[in-house]
């Protein structure tokens, strides 16, 4: 059983929470994932590392509160225990001096990406954080990333905060007026990745996408988040998450997007 030190709600239904988890926290490195299990009657939640201390042995990560379990560990405050906490899993992303870097996340993935927007910064990169969500309300992270980042640029749906749209839209607005950006990382929901991988194809920029959001077991076990990668099959949790995100069959990948709506409806009315 694992403490949690700090959970905030950080903006409707996205919440951050601290746990002490010394042994992660010291092997822990960005892309990196953790399995939460927050009761013995809740269900194995896969979720990206955002960030850790390996001085005071904390790790800190982002959730969004969508089903069930999410909501039961939304429900937990400081001092309360989760009933499993696993990981390092998961390969980490590549961290190598590319040039240009765009990161780009929306919802929990505006936390996937922090850690990356250090490293790579680190690394000697220059850094441009692309940070999206329906409404400038549902930012969150702002003055994290952009100390982490050489530049942050925002896209919300309704234009109250940057670009009015999607951080693909942004995207393709840099890259069409001839903005050179060496490398992509993108860490949110399917959709986003896969519009993301659109734009960058288009332009031909390698890019990496994280495919946390079509795990379940998180070891390979259950098979739930096969993926096919250059015609071949993939695991989600143990041959990844990270992947060329041109290489992937996402017309598989989308038609799972909603699979298990209905039973996660069921699973939280009940």
């Amino acid at each position: 059983m694992t403490e949690i030190i700090e959970r905030i709600q950080l903006v409707p239904n996205i919440h951050t929470c601290t746990v002490k988890a010394p042994e992660i926290a010291r092997k822990a490195l960005p892309g990196q994932f953790v399995i939460v299990i927050p009761d013995e009657y809740s269900e194995r939640i896969p979720i990206t590392i955002a960030d850790w201390d390996k001085k005071a042995g904390t790790v800190t990560f982002v959730f969004v509160e969508i089903g069930s379990s999410t909501q039961r560990l939304a429900e937990l405050n400081t001092g309360d225990k989760v009933y499993s906490f696993t990981g390092p899993l998961g390969k980490p992303f590549e961290l190598n001096k590319f040039g240009t870097v765009a990161l780009i996340g929306g919802c929990y993935g505006i936390g996937g990406i922090y850690s990356a927007a250090k490293a790579l910064k680190k690394k000697g990169n220059k850094v441009i954080s692309y940070s999206e969500a329906r409404s400038k309300f549902l930012l969150y992270w702002n003055d994290k990333l952009e100390e982490a980042s050489d530049e942050v640029r925002y896209a919300t749906t309704d234009g109250s905060e940057g670009m009015k749209g999607h951080a693909w839209d942004s995207l393709r607005h840099n890259l069409e007026e001839g903005e050179k950006i060496d490398y992509i990382i993108a860490v949110g929901c399917t959709f986003m990745m896969y519009k993301i991988a659109e734009v960058t194809g288009i332009f031909n920029v390698p890019t990496i996408v994280s495919m946390n959001p079509v795990m379940i077991d998180g070891t390979g076990m259950c098979g739930a988040c096969r993926i096919v990668v250059d015609d071949q099959t993939k695991f989600a949790c143990v041959d990844g998450p990270h992947f060329d995100a041109h290489k992937i069959d996402w017309d598989i990948v989308m038609s799972r997007r909603k699979a298990y709506f209905e039973e996660e409806i069921i699973s939280k009315e009940r």
